[in-house]
């Protein structure tokens, strides 16, 4: 961080973090709310819940594109920076956003435009996987070292800001043009305003400065972004942050786009939106007041307390959600207070975990991966387990994720305990 503008480098360092996550959340919350609309447009079928599969699927390749973004961008952003890192994610993010907006309908197109949206998707999931661990690195690389958490904070408040709008506008969207108009053509008015503010963010991070950490720790050497030291020099690194994040994976991949899916199929018109929208206005107060409890009492504390927590409230409300209000806010709620938790304080654990030579990689591969082979299946594993009344098994397999934070949290104990704190792990005072 400039030893001249503080300041201003702290704001431009928010911004880089926050509306990209606010974008990136707006749009994953928006395709699991708009997909019962749109899915018979791309997938036609005399079964609404064969095309809604069929929009899941889509949702699952992008999500399995997220290891590419993850190695790609990860790698990009320690060999060239975290600012340009972060311009092609959004530039990725915001083409996909706009793609899936004008894309005509399998009624005009054909087999076209079920392409069309896979390419948007994949595109989309590429961003995703490289936009996190790059603004994960530049964030916790400007944050004072006791605040860490609390900077991390801000992935949180922008996840729950990006959901509560995405709700918020579907709500307005359905209550102003009618459940037809919104089926017809409403539904593509929350990606092209994605698409925007996406392009709105790419002209902000032209302008951010680069992290001191990069500059004096990581430029110029020839092992950064390495594939191969992460791999194997870090291989139990690595491990170690696919324990921390199997749960925030298994629940951000799934819980945040199966239960509006189902919840609007059990509930009437328009309930779902008034149900997300609550719930994220409720954990938007919470964010940086979890983020100040998790420098007090640990991360790796607050996660285990959280995923615990969840493993309970999740299971009993999946299992027992019918389509009153209520209901729907219990189970839906459950799930975002365990994310906001994850996201608060998964930035600090992971970031310390690997060097600043590959962190950004080290951070993002193993998220990436994760987060594909666990969210990437479960949307379509949850409608398939409703329509076979096996739910009881799909919510097993997703709170065994979410427990994995308890044995990371040990062995990050002990790694703390033997490992002599590298060099370049050191973050420079501002």
């Amino acid at each position: 961080m400039s030893a001249h503008s503080p300041k201003k480098a702290h704001r431009r360092a928010v911004t880089a973090t926050v509306v990209g996550n606010f974008i990136e959340s707006f749009d994953w919350l928006g395709y699991g709310l708009f997909a019962p609309l749109f899915a018979a447009q791309f997938f036609p079928s005399g079964n609404s819940l064969t095309s809604l599969l069929g929009a899941f699927a889509v949702l699952g390749v992008g999500v399995l594109m997220r290891p590419l973004g993850g190695i790609l961008l990860g790698r990009y952003a320690d060999r060239r920076g975290r600012r340009p890192a972060l311009m092609l994610a959004v530039s990725l993010m915001s083409g996909g956003s706009l793609l899936i907006g004008v894309t005509p309908s399998h009624a005009h197109i054909g087999l076209l435009a079920p392409v069309l949206l896979l390419l948007a998707r994949m595109a989309q999931g590429i961003s995703h996987g490289g936009e996190w661990p790059a603004a994960a690195a530049y964030l916790m690389e400007v944050a004072p070292e006791r605040r860490k958490a609390t900077y991390g904070s801000l992935f949180s408040l922008t996840t729950c800001a990006g959901a509560f709008t995405a709700s918020l506008l579907g709500g307005v969207l359905t209550a102003a043009l009618g459940p037809a108009a919104m089926t017809d053509w409403g539904w593509r008015v929350p990606f092209l305003l994605g698409g925007v503010l996406g392009l709105v963010l790419l002209v902000l991070r032209s302008r951010l400065a680069e992290t001191e950490v990069f500059r004096r720790q990581v430029q110029g050497r020839r092992d950064r972004g390495s594939l191969r030291q992460v791999l194997v020099t870090h291989r139990r690194d690595v491990l170690l942050a696919v324990l921390f994040v199997a749960g925030s994976g298994a629940v951000g991949g799934t819980w945040t786009a199966v239960v509006p899916a189902l919840g609007g199929r059990l509930a009437p018109p328009g309930t779902m939106f008034g149900v997300a929208m609550t719930a994220t206005a409720l954990m938007l107060v919470l964010n940086v007041p979890i983020g100040l409890l998790a420098d007090r009492i640990g991360a790796a504390r607050l996660l285990v307390a959280a995923s615990v927590l969840f493993a309970v409230t999740g299971s009993v409300s999946y299992l027992t959600m019918t389509g009153t209000f209520a209901s729907l806010l219990f189970t839906y709620g459950s799930g975002v207070v365990y994310l906001v938790c994850a996201t608060t304080v998964l930035p600090k654990l992971l970031t310390e975990i690997f060097p600043p030579s590959v962190r950004a990689l080290g951070t993002g591969l193993p998220n990436a991966v994760t987060g594909a082979v666990l969210g990437g299946i479960g949307p379509a594993a949850a409608a398939y387990a409703a329509e076979h009344d096996a739910s009881a098994w799909f919510v097993a397999g997703m709170m065994a994720a979410v427990l994995m934070s308890l044995p990371a949290s040990l062995l990050a104990r002990r790694r703390t305990a033997s490992d002599t704190p590298r060099a370049d792990d050191q973050v420079l005072a501002a």
